[in-house]
């Protein structure tokens, strides 16, 4: 969507940006406090962003803690949904509350205004929307990170980074080195051992007592989901130390742990990868890989480059806010990496996460509405 001379204008008093779970989450509470609200979405299609993503994706909660609020998710509460039965969720989720979603609409620069009294505007080609206040909801996976030296690599190894991993069909024969010993590159490893020599890179955030697909996690799962809900948040001193550790390095290995990578034939190494000796991947001990595959599972980098002016981030890179509030006055985030709790990476926590949000701006709008008749009056006695 390129930029036009004169675009359309729309006026709406709460413009969210994102469609998926933390933009949808928004707007059920918008639309449940009757707010005027558009949220805009740049895939053609709800839900895209987990139909992108890799084809054995399952989510690591079981579908009883997978539901936004007011719609359960369809299936049996201790099975683990697939990321294109989340996204046909999402979409279904859209439908059922008629929740208003302009797709295909890539914002491109957000402007923030010079004044409260003025509106943020938000350009998006033939588009130009205006808003008294603008939920960013982008999600945390835009930019894929790949090391620089990644291109010093002979040109004849396959590289793929996790953003562009499908199937293990992609790949080369021969073996794979997956650099990054996070969920994804758990998950990849351990498919792409089924037909290939793996070599895993890194070293793991800790890892659950016992898998997520096991029948004791039937029994800890609520224990478990307790503690991310109400101990880990921002406001106990647990949950602060563990914030910049997950937002720093992913968490901790939950599906497939140390056992079962080594059971499925993975050779782990805590060494990382740390540049390329005569066109093949090195190790952090020196050893150097002759691999005929590349994964790089080595996350992403939240992008805001389009809000104008910059906003402040962390050391991080992640937004400066607490529990979804910006310093800058009207402008909101939801879906954030510890945004308020453990459970703000989960599809769950960003429904509790949202009605905070929107709950502040609920406040701000009566705020400003109740100025009004004060402002015409001060100015009829003038």
């Amino acid at each position: 969507m390129t930029a036009t001379a004169n675009p359309t204008t729309i006026r709406t008093d709460v413009l969210v940006i994102g469609a998926g779970q933390a933009g949808l989450a928004a707007g059920y509470h918008l639309q449940r406090l009757g707010i005027d609200y558009r949220i805009v979405e740049a895939a053609a299609r709800i839900g895209d962003v987990w139909r992108r993503r890799y084809d054995s994706l399952k989510l690591y909660s079981p579908a009883g803690y997978d539901a936004l609020p007011g719609l359960s998710f369809p299936l049996p509460k201790w099975s683990y949904p697939t990321g294109r039965q989340m996204a046909d969720y999402l979409e279904s989720y859209a439908s059922h509350f008629g929740l208003r979603v302009d797709t295909g609409v890539r914002i491109e620069r957000l402007e923030r205004p010079a004044s409260e009294s003025q509106p943020f505007i938000a350009r998006a080609g033939d588009r130009r929307y205006e808003a008294g206040q603008v939920v960013v909801a982008t999600g945390t996976f835009e930019r894929p990170v790949v090391p620089s030296f990644a291109a010093e690599l002979d040109p004849r190894i396959c590289q793929l980074h996790s953003s562009e991993y499908r199937n293990a069909s992609q790949l080369d024969e021969g073996a794979v080195l997956v650099v990054g010993l996070s969920h994804s590159g758990a998950d990849l490893a351990h498919e792409i051992a089924a037909t290939h020599s793996v070599i895993l890179s890194g070293r793991a955030h800790g890892q659950m007592p016992f898998s997520v697909d096991s029948r004791r996690a039937r029994l800890g799962w609520p224990v478990i989901a307790a503690f991310m809900w109400h101990v880990a948040t921002l406001d106990t001193p647990v949950g602060r130390k563990m914030a910049p550790e997950v937002k720093k390095g992913g968490g901790p290995l939950l599906r497939w742990r140390k056992p079962e990578l080594k059971a499925a034939g993975v050779e782990l190494t805590d060494a990382r990868t740390t540049g390329v000796v005569d066109g093949k991947p090195v190790l952090a001990d020196g050893r150097v890989l002759d691999v005929a595959n590349v994964v790089w599972c080595t996350g992403f980098s939240s992008d805001y480059s389009w809000i104008d002016p910059p906003i402040d981030v962390d050391v991080h890179g992640f937004p400066e806010q607490y529990r979804g509030v910006s310093p800058v006055p009207g402008l909101y985030f939801n879906g954030v990496l510890f945004q308020y709790a453990f459970t703000s990476m989960l599809v769950r926590g960003v429904g509790r996460d949202a009605e905070y949000v929107v709950d502040r701006i609920a406040d701000r709008l009566a705020e400003r509405r109740a100025a009004l008749p004060e402002a015409r009056a001060a100015s009829n006695a003038a």
